[in-house]
């Protein structure tokens, strides 16, 4: 009777229950990511809600924007300080790629500030354009990298393929919160039409 007593007003006990959805939610929306690990990972660790779908997809894009914004700080300082030990082609490569991560920032941002104000009857618009400028953000850094050749210094490539895949993971659940939205209104059950009480002819 004690031990019963003590597991019912446990604060513990409460807090696994609690802590239990959001995780179950985390790994379930996480499992089929490109980079399932690296999903887990840095939105475990994020402060905020996990209780929803809509939860994780600006949890993942905050957590894409704070990784593009250091990354974005580290190409600006590097261009300005470390550039002079490049070879031309090297250093126009970095002045792009300084200019193409700073455009992710920006289309990161939209996003997330899109995702922040959803409105029902406007939905697909705004995700339609979360989607386009989260992709748009990947195809830069992708376009970053290949303006290298190649030879882009290891920290360069580390921190732009870190933000790829980030932005990936990012992507890929404001796609499932698309789908999820999209599956909830087919399956919502279709109002009835009237019955059409015709005309009415009256006798004189």
């Amino acid at each position: 009777m004690l031990l019963l007593s003590f597991l019912l007003t446990s604060p513990m006990l409460f807090t696994t229950a609690a802590q239990s959805k959001p995780q179950d939610l985390l790994r379930s929306s996480c499992v089929h990511a490109r980079y399932a690990r690296l999903c887990v990972r840095t939105l475990s660790h994020y402060p905020g809600p996990a209780n929803t779908p809509l939860d994780l997809a600006r949890a993942a894009l905050r957590v894409s924007l704070a990784h593009t914004r250091r990354t974005s700080k580290f190409l600006h300082a590097l261009s300005k300080g470390g550039a002079a030990a490049m070879s031309k082609r090297q250093r126009s490569a970095l002045r792009d790629c300084t200019e193409q991560i700073s455009d992710s920032v920006e289309q990161l941002r939209r996003s997330l500030d899109e995702l922040q104000h959803l409105r029902s009857e406007t939905f697909r618009w705004q995700m339609s354009n979360a989607q386009t400028w989260v992709s748009a953000a990947l195809t830069d850094g992708d376009t970053c990298l290949d303006g290298f050749s190649g030879n882009a210094r290891p920290d360069v490539k580390r921190r732009v393929t870190d933000v790829a895949r980030v932005t990936s993971n990012a992507l890929y659940m404001i796609n499932r919160l698309g789908q999820s939205r999209s599956r909830k209104s087919m399956s919502r059950p279709r109002p009835r039409p009237r019955p059409n009480p015709g005309l009415t002819i009256s006798k004189n």
